[in-house]
């Protein structure tokens, strides 16, 4: 039985990482500095970007706030975001990362019974607590982003990467890049090692469901390491380097269509 999560369990992981976020990157002397997992981005790029998420999530949250229709084109939608900061100051942007993260925490705290669902990027829509696993995957992921540019430490708790998983499995259907996945039908079995998750991915002619009541005969199993799996969905590792090095391992009657999935779905 996978473990069960309360929107609390999420309210801590997102305070407790969008706080290790911001400690990261005012430790930072130059916010200028070049990254590397997201090309074109200074280090005052990636924070003036996750600075405005838990603003946007509260409005979506309310059935307000904008959100690009294509996955695709979430690289113009974030590239506007930046070229309309009104400050490109880390103090000053952490500072409003964290009172809007606080004020989106006590919105989701006090939800009813009746969880919103919200509009989210591609079209898709996501349970407004459920989504703050897409936030921690956000300060996580580009965390790790700033900490390899400036060869900072920044350990990730395997124990995250069910949360983020979980927040971005109601999106990822819309997430499919049409031509990696034309005509693909083919079911994944997924198991985070060190834990109880594991989740099915099954494709039937190019269209995606997750965890189906009834699914298919596995076409291929995938134990994976919880952080590479995380890291690998976000383009930060590849699968290839991810089996080389022992973290993930395939098996089954379509092995190979491992090394294939992350290439299924539109880059995050």
């Amino acid at each position: 039985m996978r473990t069960m999560f309360s929107r609390f369990d999420y309210i801590d992981t997102a305070r407790e990482t969008g706080g290790r976020f911001v400690e990261l990157v005012r430790s930072v002397a130059d916010a200028e500095t070049r990254l590397g997992g997201t090309p074109g981005w200074t280090i005052a790029d990636c924070v003036g970007h996750v600075a405005c998420a838990p603003a946007r999530y509260r409005e979506l949250a309310r059935g307000e706030g904008s959100w690009p229709s294509r996955a695709i084109d979430l690289p113009d939608f974030n590239a506007k975001q930046i070229a309309n900061l009104t400050t490109r100051d880390v103090t000053l942007l952490t500072q409003k990362l964290l009172d809007d993260l606080d004020c989106l925490l006590d919105q989701v705290c006090h939800f009813g019974a009746r969880v919103p669902v919200m509009n989210f990027d591609g079209d898709t829509s996501v349970r407004a607590d459920a989504a703050l696993g897409i936030l921690i995957g956000e300060f996580v992921v580009h965390g790790y982003d700033v900490a390899g540019a400036v060869g900072a430490p920044w350990p990730i708790d395997p124990a995250i990467a069910p949360l983020i998983a979980r927040g971005r499995h109601p999106i990822l259907p819309g997430w499919i890049d049409d031509d990696a996945c034309a005509g693909h039908s083919a079911t994944y079995d997924i198991r985070l090692r060190g834990c109880t998750e594991r989740f099915t991915y099954e494709f039937t002619d190019g269209r995606l469901e997750i965890d189906p009541a009834e699914p298919r005969r596995a076409d291929v199993h995938i134990s994976v390491d919880p952080v590479v799996a995380l890291l690998a969905a976000y383009g930060r590792v590849s699968p290839a380097w991810a089996v080389l090095t022992g973290r993930a391992f395939a098996w089954g009657p379509k092995p190979w269509l491992a090394a294939g999935l992350c290439g299924r779905f539109t880059p995050p």
